[in-house]
């Protein structure tokens, strides 16, 4: 595997095209952020002859990270397609950001793809993140393979990081995960550093030699064959581990000398069903990308080790009214089911919706069924319409190369879909069909915003909706208590982003304000209060004079209006006018301005005027009434308390469990997990849980997660309700 010149490379400026599935990989990088996963991509695809030696495309532009944003921040921060042709099979190469404020994308290249290449840097080795995407890919049984990248640097040691990535990787089996071949490196240099020149495979004993900038091949010196017997030994019986022949680990063995066809269809196979992890070398740095060290090998592993979308496990499908289908996947003559894994937006075509089709083949200018989820909890809205299809093409940098077709198994973007979100399901308009969602994370770290001018304002609410449909991991709230609006987003850069994409796409220019959580107001024990809006001003007069008393109800009981008027002291048709006033007040709040909840106002006495009574004036009444209650009563502030939930590794669960205590929050229960975690469960103010997600996140060196949902209100300790006061009547 592996083992080939580049005899084959794709033609720059034109587009892959695939006629069937078996002719398609479908393959995502994962890895950290500078791991080095962009560079490896464009080196890839100047090895498969897509690009030129500058690893640029003929507009000379990159052919990932080509936005304008990922240009300023100097990482990658969206999901970007870049499909190249290698001896005959279409490859397409989902980059992700390696940065956890974009995991959302992350998860729609898993979602995309049929197998994950795992970009590990020599010199910095594997991080929390990338080992749960790891158990993430395990859990669904997706193949494999790791690549070790950063080999120019000082530090960089491949036999280390190899035992590293065995013991990580392959924490159940670590004889799964092997090298097939080992770096060559050249003398060392004056400053101490030997580089590496070329590759050694340890299947075939062959030579890569990349120190000519050309990637040629000969036969390994003798001095160099002992050096790889060891670790040939044992990728040969890590492969025969997993052969489906039982006998061939007892011929091994015995002596028996295994033919290396049958040695590298097992490993093939193995590969495939995600049994086998194998680890490979390229150097995707500058100098390395343009020798291109390592991407041929690559290359031949994803077109020979990695499954086609055939061999793809089958998704749910039903129709939209949830009942079920047998459908059989990947058959280009199939039933037409694709889905939206990507949404974006361009200036010149509008919305581009990058599309996976599962089944059937997609054509331009046919009309489709579009199906959406329903995300009204992040502002989606549900949806199931019509929509004729516009170009397909294939995305390359900035450049759209048109398609005529796109099989099922492969993937194309589709222009002018424009009510079409991020997970939806395009499907036959006479045969409606719906794929189960993938999850997506929830957006955990509050933004609150405002437009920064009329102009601004007009235009926020579209170029917010806009924003929102092209990204599902994000959140719009429009808070009714506090009067914010808030975007709920995975981070600080993913909330750096969407600003700055509201500013340039969209030209909505917001300012960020602090995010104020939805306090509540309660009376803590009984008080009275009495009424009078008494005016005579010449003309038609206001009157209207009420009696009541206020007292506390349990949470959650919200507002309770009881009548005991007797004899008529307050006209029957007053009543109502009484109890709206009252809830208008509460509504406004009476100490702080906060929503009053949880008491029983029970009207008791009061007088009217056969001439100067109105509806008005006992609105009035009942208003000054309770606030007059208010002010002979200890008015309690209440805070939401949120339910938490934090999985974290069992080395960070005393610093966890520590802050939670100085954010206030009582430890109700912990539960160890499966791979060394502890779930933690807490209850903590909301307001001392903002910017948890970033501190978190800090704390645990982004191994953690958590979850939050509201739980109840409860009152705020006395010190802290004294500060909010204040600042209310300082803002007022």
């Amino acid at each position: 595997m592996g083992d080939k010149a580049n005899t084959h490379p794709g033609a720059a400026g034109r587009a892959p095209a695939a006629d069937h599935p078996a002719s398609v990989r479908n393959v995502v990088l994962v890895g950290h952020s500078g791991a080095g996963k962009t560079t490896l991509v464009e080196a890839l695809a100047l090895t498969a002859g897509a690009v030129n030696r500058a690893g640029r495309v003929e507009d000379g532009g990159t052919v990932s990270d080509y936005d304008e944003i990922e240009h300023r921040q100097q990482r990658s921060v969206q999901l970007s397609l870049v499909p190249v042709d290698w001896d005959g099979v279409k490859i397409n190469v989902l980059d992700t950001p390696g940065y956890a404020d974009f995991v959302g994308e992350l998860r729609a290249g898993l979602r995309a793809a049929d197998a994950a290449l795992f970009v590990v840097s020599a010199s910095d080795g594997v991080d929390g993140s990338t080992r749960m995407v790891w158990e993430e890919c395990a859990a669904v049984g997706m193949p494999r393979a790791i690549v070790i990248t950063h080999l120019e640097a000082a530090r960089a040691d491949f036999e280390e990081m190899t035992r590293i990535c065995a013991q990580v990787f392959g924490r159940d089996d670590p004889d799964a995960v092997l090298p097939l071949y080992l770096p060559l490196r050249d003398r060392p240099g004056p400053d101490g550093h030997a580089p590496v020149t070329g590759l050694i495979g340890l299947l075939t004993r062959q030579l890569f030699d990349y120190s000519s900038g050309e990637r040629k091949e000969s036969e390994p010196g003798p001095g160099q064959l002992p050096l790889i017997e060891e670790a040939r030994n044992r990728l040969i019986e890590g492969i025969i581990a997993e052969s489906e022949d039982e006998t061939l680990m007892d011929r091994y063995l015995g002596g028996e000398d295994i033919d290396l066809g049958t040695l590298v269809q097992d490993l093939e196979r193995a590969v495939a069903r995600g049994s086998f992890f194998p680890v490979l070398a390229a150097a995707p740095a500058a100098e390395g990308a343009r020798k291109g060290l390592g991407t041929v090998e690559l290359l031949e592993l994803i077109r020979r080790g990695f499954p086609t979308p055939l061999e793809r496990d089958g998704l749910t499908v039903s129709t939209p009214d949830g009942k079920q289908r047998d459908l059989t996947l990947c058959d280009p003559d199939g039933p037409l089911v694709a889905e939206v894994v990507k949404t974006s937006s361009d200036p010149y075509v509008g919305r581009v919706s990058l599309v996976r089709v599962f089944s059937g083949t997609l054509r331009p200018d046919e009309t489709v069924h579009v199906s959406g989820h329903g995300l009204t909890d992040r502002g989606h809205e549900d949806h199931d319409v019509d929509e004729r299809v516009g170009a397909l093409s294939a995305p390359f940098g900035k450049q759209q190369r048109p398609l005529t077709h796109c099989v099922a198994g492969d993937l194309a973007c589709v222009a002018k879909l424009s009510r079409a979100e991020t997970g939806d399901t395009l499907s036959a308009t006479d045969d409606p069909l719906l794929m189960a969602p993938w999850e997506m994370p929830d957006p955990l770290l509050p933004i609150a915003i405002r437009a920064h001018s009329k102009p601004d304002e007009d235009k926020l609410s579209q170029g917010l909706a806009r924003l929102v449909a092209e990204d599902p991991t994000m959140r719009l709230e429009q808070n009714q208590d506090t009067h914010q609006v808030v975007l709920w987003c995975l981070g600080e850069a993913h909330a750096d982003v969407a600003l700055e994409r509201l500013r340039t796409r969209y030209g909505v220019q917001v300012d960020v304000v602090p995010y104020r959580v939805s306090l509540r107001e309660t009376f803590a024990g009984r008080s009275a209060g009495r009424g009078r809006h008494v005016k005579q001003s010449g003309g038609h007069g206001q009157y209207a004079i009420c009696a009541i008393e206020v007292e506390p109800l349990p949470g959650g009981s919200g507002i309770e209006f009881v009548d005991k008027v007797v004899g008529g002291a307050v006209p029957r048709q007053f009543i109502p006018s009484v109890e709206k006033g009252v809830r208008a007040q509460a509504a406004r709040g009476v100490a702080a301005g906060y929503p009053l909840v949880d008491v029983r106002v029970t009207l008791l006495d009061g007088k009217a005027h056969s001439v100067d009574s109105s509806d008005a004036a006992f609105q009035t009444a009942g208003a000054l009434a309770l606030r007059e209650a208010a002010g002979d009563a200890t008015i309690h502030l209440l805070e939401p308390v949120a339910e938490v939930t934090v999985l974290v590794g069992d080395d960070y669960v005393g610093a966890v469990m520590s802050d939670l205590s100085g954010r206030r929050g009582r430890v109700v229960g912990t539960e160890q997990t499966s791979g060394g975690r502890t779930l933690i469960r807490a209850e903590v103010p909301e307001i001392e849980i903002g910017r948890y997600l970033v501190d978190l996140r800090s704390l645990s060196h982004g191994t953690a997660r958590f979850s939050r949902s509201y739980a109840r209100h409860e009152p705020m300790p006395p010190q802290l309700a004294a500060k909010v006061r204040e600042q209310a009547q300082d803002a007022s």
